[in-house]
């Protein structure tokens, strides 16, 4: 059972499964639930889920997401929502005895003073960037509850942190998106309004972005594979970090922009860097290949101008 099964991840999860059934062997029935089969925020609602799907493995991907701005705009709900919807998930896969849990963190949990890269251990080592802290904490808590789990119930519940994850079936909102598809929706109104391009802030944070396809080979990857409480950083290489500069063009570049390229000083760059490693990945899974950044951008800005109508803005 899939939550968050139509957002930017669980879709990349479902095309996985249709495209060649490396998500899907015969013996098993993949159930991909949206916000529609039921408010993950409700108790009765997430019973009722259960009840109906009895499911015996879970991939815990609903949550209430955003970019730097959202984040900063509404901390209460980013709190609430995300420890409501997480703490359901955990109560009612302990009571009907789902084998296996994997929760979907962030790299925004790990504390903003820190020494890089950030690695599994770091966790819980120091505040959050103050920026997104009630998304942070609340995040920061599924690790908590897993190994409280674990350790009284014996149950197999486990965490994955992606890096900046993007691909088709994100959320292109300028004002609540993430960069990249806040970046992609940017330069499509450029073009059509024959203006340049504005990127919000100096362009200079980096980031280690994580294709959508490639994230969902790796959840799969951890669902069978990957036994441990401990989290997981499912992340590019130190060496595959790109800063926002980098990453405007890139996107300017896949849709064919050749207008000017402004970037707004005056707008937050939120947090400088957030270098993770992903040498436990490594070590674990070395034969693993990542689809190569422009190579992903072009199949995501492709998606997102073929299905602009209907796509998330």
């Amino acid at each position: 059972m899939v939550t968050g099964g139509t957002g930017l991840v669980g879709s990349a999860l479902k095309k996985l499964a249709q495209a060649d059934g490396a998500a899907n062997p015969a013996d098993e029935r993949w159930v991909f639930l949206s916000s529609k089969d039921g408010d993950l925020r409700d108790p009765v609602a997430v019973r009722t889920l259960f009840e109906r799907h009895r499911p015996t493995h879970i991939i815990h991907l609903a949550a209430m997401v955003g970019g730097l701005f959202k984040n900063m705009k509404y901390k209460v709900e980013f709190w609430r929502d995300n420890v409501a919807m997480n703490d359901n998930v955990l109560t009612l896969a302990k009571e009907y005895k789902v084998r296996k849990v994997v929760s979907c963190l962030s790299t925004c949990i790990f504390p903003d003073k820190t020494s890089y890269p950030i690695d599994e251990t770091m966790i819980h080592n120091g505040p959050p960037h103050p920026s997104n802290e009630g998304y942070a904490y609340a995040k920061r808590m599924v690790d908590v509850q897993n190994r409280a789990y674990a350790e009284e119930y014996g149950c197999a519940f486990t965490s994955v942190i992606p890096t900046n994850v993007f691909g088709p079936h994100d959320n292109y909102s300028i004002e609540d998106g993430h960069v990249l598809p806040g970046l992609m929706h940017k330069v499509h109104l450029a073009q059509q309004r024959s203006e340049p391009l504005t990127v919000w802030g100096t362009g200079r944070p980096l980031r280690q972005f994580i294709f959508s396809e490639d994230l969902a080979r790796l959840f799969v990857w951890v669902l069978r594979e990957y036994h441990s409480v401990e989290p997981i950083i499912l992340s590019v290489g130190e060496d595959d970090e790109v800063d926002i500069k980098t990453a405007a063009l890139t996107v300017a570049s896949a849709m064919g922009f050749t207008g000017g390229v402004v970037f707004d000083a005056t707008k937050s760059d939120g947090q400088y860097k957030k270098t993770a490693s992903n040498a436990k990945l490594r070590a674990l899974n070395p034969s693993f290949r990542f689809t190569p950044f422009a190579d992903a951008v072009a199949i995501t800005t492709k998606w997102f101008v073929d299905n602009y109508a209907t796509a998330r803005k």
